[in-house]
């Protein structure tokens, strides 16, 4: 007979925001996923299980058990997988790190805050009609588009250039260490440390 260690129940979970398929791939709107799998590729894991409408994993960081989901939902309803996922580990919004692509920030930047509005980031936005606004938000500057008139959708849904993929890969690994932070020291150290 085998016998499982009781494993601790998962107290965060972390959002890597973006869009599923080789059409968005390199894409701006891809931050998120771009941060999910360099933090994958750190702490040696796959997020691949398919469960709450997004592909996942539960790891260890900082001692706690984490669920890391990419949602498969396009950005519009990321609020859906994530929905499910709190609902499902009874986790509070405040337990909840969402990273995204921001496009009010230099590509390469990243900021943390606490709380607050979506900035006009559909994905964002649909995550606080359906969970709250008081999720923790990482965010990876993607830049603006180069001129004044240019559709921003067409902007982030854009490939990058060599350029600013090599600047937001150094910024996902400094997300992906600001997630950490978060976990282990609060939200407060994260935020002096990477803002």
């Amino acid at each position: 007979m085998f016998f499982r260690r009781p494993t601790e129940p998962v107290a965060w979970m972390v959002v890597f925001l973006g869009n599923p398929g080789l059409r968005y791939e390199n894409t701006r709107h891809n931050a998120g996923f771009i941060t999910a799998d360099i933090m994958a590729k750190e702490i040696g894991i796959d997020i691949k299980r398919v469960k709450f409408n997004a592909l996942t994993s539960v790891t260890t960081l900082g001692g706690e058990q984490v669920l890391l989901a990419k949602p498969q939902t396009y950005m519009n309803l990321s609020g859906n997988a994530v929905r499910q996922a709190a609902k499902f580990y009874k986790l509070p919004v405040e337990n909840i790190i969402v990273i995204s692509d921001e496009t009010a920030l230099p590509v390469g930047k990243i900021r943390i805050r606490r709380s607050g509005s979506s900035g006009g980031h559909n994905g964002l936005r649909d995550i606080i009609a359906k969970c709250g606004e008081d999720f923790i938000r990482v965010r990876i500057g993607v830049g603006n588009p180069p001129h004044e008139g240019y559709d921003m959708a067409d902007w982030v849904l854009s490939k990058m250039t060599q350029e600013e993929e090599t600047l937001i890969n150094e910024a996902a690994l400094k997300a992906a260490a600001a997630i950490e932070t978060i976990i282990t020291s609060g939200v407060d150290k994260a935020i002096a440390k990477f803002n």
